[in-house]
């Protein structure tokens, strides 16, 4: 007698396997903590993009860092076909070397989301991403999250994503499948979308009914006016540490740059930047706006013929280089040789300025790290306990605001109990209060 399951098509696969190990086994009660304290699903405005390789022995394989433009993987694509074709050139293989460069030509001039190159095939793959919402607002890092950065060095830390393989059969814990679930049925059309966005967003769950979670990022949520909503839309991070930086970043150069702060205010801004890499805050406050950090769910829908690509109606401004280039020689503001450094007006001396300023900041700090270091070696006797290096930088994440992010709640000690009650009237009904809802 024939099993049912061996007629259901492997993207409509949800398979559930035991997590081993006792972090897995962390993680996975984190998660059926966080659907409780965090119910609501909303969706973060701008997809991501990546390109991908199909796998012979089953499923797309990512090849790393995503996009918040089809174009924009588009373009590594066409790197990676350059690199083909070095590599094939270093080997004497001329065939070899022509045809990988005419893959890379046609990504300069075509838009291309899906083509064989002797004999492989290469996809633009689609993300969409997603947060949780609670009473207190979005969903913050979580303890059992890898973060292994040191403060202002995330960006060392490499994305989880290269190499992930995009196969709907890898197994997955209980709450992960729960969650896989939920999203491949969620539509998050934003109010007052475009009729275009609205068609293709349900179209979707049809022509790619199955998919695949990634690794979650993490993002900078705002709270202004009692809502919530993204920072930057289309920036994320790896790590919760990233978010910081990013967080921190802001705060130090681009806020007093953005908002033309005065240098005292400025100050103001730097020392709560200060604060941030101290303790490793998940969240802060200042000139009224609440920043945190924000745990980012992603999902790639999955069809009969493997991941899907860019929709039409995705956000895809620029066009391929070539096609870039001929746009600017018909206007006129081509030239063939262009080796004048251009003038900078005062705003953008103003950004060096701050720019600099940081990483002479940051290379202070490492240079401080290293001294320590170096101190902390020669030390035979006489350390005094919790003071080795390293030991403000490695505590579990979650439990750097003192108090309110411990436990995952996600807000600090900065308004008290008085904010945590109105926040479940203002904040509670998932109905607008987080990032903008989108396909």
């Amino acid at each position: 007698m024939g099993d049912y399951r061996d007629d259901v098509p492997a993207y409509l696969t949800i398979r559930v396997t035991a997590q081993e190990g006792p972090i897995a086994a962390f993680a996975e009660q984190e998660a059926g903590e966080a659907a409780m304290r965090y119910p609501d699903l909303m969706g973060v405005g701008i997809p991501e993009f990546f390109h991908a390789k199909e796998r012979e022995a089953g499923g797309w394989e990512l090849f790393g860092y995503g996009s918040d433009t089809p174009q924009g993987s588009r373009d590594s694509l066409g790197s990676v076909f350059r690199l083909r074709a070095t590599e094939a050139e270093k080997a004497g293989d001329e065939g070899a070397r022509r045809k990988w460069m005419a893959a890379a030509l046609r990504m300069d001039r075509e838009v291309v989301n899906d083509l064989r190159v002797r004999g492989e095939r290469f996809r633009i793959v689609r993300a969409s991403r997603f947060v949780r919402m609670g009473p207190n607002g979005p969903e913050p890092p979580r303890p059992s999250d890898p973060d292994p950065a040191e403060v202002g060095e995330a960006y060392r830390v490499g994305p989880r994503t290269k190499g992930f393989v995009v196969d709907p059969v890898t197994g997955t814990g209980l709450s992960d499948g729960i969650l896989k679930l939920d999203l491949i049925q969620f539509v998050g059309i934003a109010p007052g979308a475009p009729q275009a966005v609205r068609d293709e967003a349900r179209r979707a769950l049809h022509t790619h009914p199955g998919g695949v979670l990634l690794p979650a990022v993490y993002m900078i949520s705002e709270r202004v006016d009692g809502s919530w909503r993204a920072h930057n839309p289309g920036a994320s991070d790896s790590t919760p540490q990233g978010a910081r930086d990013s967080l921190a970043y802001w705060l130090r150069v681009m806020a007093p740059f953005t908002l033309r702060l005065s240098e005292k205010k400025a100050a103001e801004y730097a020392m709560i930047a200060d604060r941030v890499d101290e303790k490793r805050l998940n969240v802060a406050t200042v000139d009224g706006i609440r920043y945190r950090v924000t745990r980012v769910e992603r999902l790639i829908r999955v069809g009969p013929d493997g991941p899907e690509g860019p929709r039409p109606s995705d956000f895809d401004p620029e066009p391929p280089v070539e096609v870039q280039t001929r746009e600017l020689k018909a206007k006129g503001l081509w030239k063939e040789e262009d080796d004048e450094p251009a003038p900078l007006s005062e705003r953008t001396l103003e950004l060096k300025r701050r720019w600099e300023a940081e990483e002479a900041r940051r290379t202070a700090v490492r240079e401080g790290r290293r001294k320590a270091r170096e101190a902390a070696k020669g030390q035979v006797t006489g350390q005094v306990p919790g003071q080795a290096e390293g030991r403000g930088e490695t505590q579990v994440q979650g439990k750097a605001d003192e108090q309110g992010e411990a436990g995952n709640q996600g807000e600090g000690p900065v308004r008290g109990e008085e904010e945590s009650r109105g926040q479940g009237r203002e904040e509670g009904n998932g109905t607008g209060d987080g990032p903008t809802p989108a396909a």
